[in-house]
């Protein structure tokens, strides 16, 4: 098990664009020493060389990148002549994951009975995204419906990590997390209803955050009414992923949920490099999914991550739980039932996933009592570590795990298409920590500390205080200052 680097180790030299973070990016634009034209040309360039081994975009769109990077130099050389300020990622390029809707732009939802289907409407982090002067490159590939924690479907090739391409770039924002590791887009969006941004970031050595519920609004047509569902950035940065995470922060009409809001006037890139002080902070060591053992690669990076934080001046105590599986009934019938949720014609769904078509199954035997009760067993568990726990005068601030109980999976190995229910177990062995930070709402990142002697990438996961983004921030800021991963990239970079 190696640190992400070590003092003095450095593994490339800067170069080219996309080695600069999409913050620097922004700063070359407004300066007027790089065209976003010139910009969003590079990525296109390398997507068209690389994402065939890739599988990090399904959908391309050149026409519209094009047109909005000409537009965002139009604003840029405007705001340097009119001395205005600019978006913090004003002409840098974010994709945007097929699950989420671009009005005019195809989203296949990762289905085949999808694959033409256009919607009419921006989801109003798309809307967002169009505000801050953003790029948008194309649609990164999910599996159907974002069910599974690999992003592998009947419609794309499955989406690997550059860090070793026979394996897996997780799900279900694999495209994403492939297409910023392999400098195809220097930041992405992504959404999370069970890990889907913490997995991904994991395989594929990224920072990943997965917001409090409510701080990112959902909708207009896509509102997730069990509130695990939540939209959040992915990056190589902190800072990069803070300024992602601000553009796309914000209420959406009908949202049930919203997340304490900081100050007015401060962001959460204020954050980043802020002092997080001394925290307290509780290091689980076993899952809490009855039958996942965790590898001792993962094992090893909690344990570095654990002296880490105590080097820093944290306080860390580590406490064996006992392994309870009324959770993962409740995650998997309220997961289940949301599966239902996109309409498909009896004709085609014969065209679905095995695993779809077995959660779907599922999810129409689930009575409406026992969706209510998996959702008060979610709010149970919020109040339970809310109140208990994590809280502010006598209890915890922060929860460390690995973020996964294995190393990346290869490509097809956690899929079994001959037995769903069997992969689904598998999948939750393989995750057994992510989804409880889905069921609370609370904040939750994966960090990229570590790598195995295999140069694989280890993540670590933080969850705080349900609304303390900020502090999760500052917190991941000073571990990527005291042991800095930006450098360390695949051979693909």
């Amino acid at each position: 098990m190696k640190a992400a680097r070590s003092d003095g180790e450095r593994t490339h030299t800067m170069a080219q664009l996309h080695d600069l973070t999409a913050l620097e990016q922004a700063e070359e634009i407004r300066t007027g020493r790089v065209s976003p034209v010139e910009l969003t040309e590079h990525y296109l360039e390398r997507i068209d060389r690389l994402n065939d081994t890739l599988g990090a975009f399904v959908t391309l769109t050149p026409e519209i990148a094009r047109k909005q990077a000409a537009d965002a130099e139009s604003e840029a050389l405007a705001a340097r002549r009119e001395e205005r300020w600019l978006s913090p990622l004003h002409g840098v390029p974010v994709p945007i994951k097929d699950l989420t809707f671009v009005a005019g732009v195809r989203c296949t939802l990762g289905s085949v009975p999808y694959g033409e289907h256009v919607p009419d409407t921006d989801d109003h982090v798309v809307t967002r995204l169009r505000q801050a002067g953003t790029v948008m490159l194309g649609k990164t590939n999910t599996p159907e419906f974002g069910l599974p924690c690999y992003t592998e479907s009947l419609l794309a090739p499955p989406a690997r990590t550059p860090w070793d391409l026979d394996r897996s770039a997780g799900g279900s924002s694999g495209g994403a997390a492939a297409a910023v590791a392999a400098g195809l887009a220097p930041v992405a969006q992504g959404s999370d209803g069970g890990g889907s941004i913490r997995i991904p970031a994991a395989a594929c050595g990224l920072f990943g955050i997965k917001p409090s519920r409510g701080l990112v609004g959902g909708g207009p047509v896509q509102h997730d009414v069990s509130g695990l569902s939540t939209n959040g950035p992915l990056a190589r940065t902190v800072a990069d992923a803070a300024a992602l995470l601000d553009i796309m922060s914000g209420p959406g009409t009908g949202d049930p949920f919203g997340a304490w809001g900081l100050p007015p006037g401060s962001y959460l890139s204020d954050y980043v490099g802020a002092d997080p002080g001394r925290m307290r902070i509780l290091s689980l060591t076993d899952t809490p999914v009855p039958g996942a053992e965790v590898h001792p690669d993962c094992r090893a990076a909690a344990e570095f991550t654990t002296g880490l934080l105590r080097d820093l001046g944290h306080e860390v105590d580590e406490v064996a739980l006992p392994q309870d599986g009324s959770l993962l009934k409740a995650f998997t019938q309220v997961w289940a039932v949301m599966a239902t949720v996109w309409p498909v014609p009896p004709e085609q769904e014969e065209q679905l996933m095995p695993l779809t078509r077995h959660l779907r199954s599922l999810g129409r035997k689930v009575s409406g009592l026992e969706f209510a009760t998996g959702l008060y067993a979610f709010r149970a568990l919020g109040e339970m570590l809310g109140s208990s726990l994590l809280t502010p005068d006598t209890g915890y601030d922060m929860i460390l795990t690995p973020t996964l109980a294995q190393p990346p999976a290869l490509v097809g190995g956690l899929r079994s298409d001959g037995d769903p229910a069997a992969e689904f177990a598998a999948m939750s062995r393989f995750t057994p920590f992510t989804a409880m930070y889905n069921a609370t709402g609370q904040p939750a990142v994966s960090l990229p500390l570590c790598w195995t002697t295999e140069e694989l990438p280890i993540g670590i996961m933080l969850a705080g205080r349900y609304g303390a983004d900020a502090e999760l921030i500052a917190l991941s800021a000073q571990l990527e200052e005291a042991c800095p991963w930006a450098d360390r990239t695949p051979a693909m970079w």
